[in-house]
């Protein structure tokens, strides 16, 4: 028998991981984001740009998630990073660059509370925020594409760091 969101046995767990969005300003992926966050038991979401969709377009896509995930708006991605960081976080940032480290290399802290910080759909994480990141990762991709969705591979890291979070 199919099992759904009202019989599944799944274990409700929150985990300690902040998902930053810089600049991720396409609704329908900011209403993905917040299933995942849902999902994967993300502690909060914060969505940071200057103009950050949440009307229908997004909650079409949230199926409702977006009121039970916690998160908040913010201006500046740079600066919400910059205060995790001086709390202690690790800052890991998903982008493609030439330090990056491929996310099947990468054993997460399992001391520190994590934020992720993803990027903008054209143009990834901002410079800015690379530098200040305790680590750039990527996920391995073996076709002409070099990159893709942001949601598609925000879905792929939270996997893993939960995963290296239950062992």
């Amino acid at each position: 028998m199919q099992l759904n969101h009202y019989n599944t046995n799944f274990e409700k767990r929150t985990f300690p991981i902040i998902l930053v969005c810089d600049n991720v300003t396409n609704a329908p992926n900011i209403g993905s984001l917040f299933r995942i966050s849902d999902a994967f038991g993300v502690e909060k979401l914060v969505l940071c740009g200057k103009h950050i969709p949440l009307g229908r377009k997004m909650t079409r896509t949230s199926r409702a998630t977006e009121k039970v995930v916690d998160f908040e708006v913010s201006e500046s991605a740079k600066e919400v990073v910059k205060n995790f960081k001086q709390d202690n976080y690790q800052i890991i940032a998903l982008e493609i660059t030439d330090r990056s480290e491929a996310i099947h290399n990468v054993e997460f802290s399992s001391e520190k509370p994590i934020v992720l910080v993803i990027g903008d759909e054209n143009f990834g994480v901002s410079e800015d925020i690379l530098e200040i990141s305790d680590a750039v990762i990527h996920i391995d991709m073996f076709g002409q594409n070099s990159s893709m969705n942001v949601v598609q591979a925000t879905n792929i890291v939270l996997y893993e760091m939960t995963k290296q979070r239950l062992k």
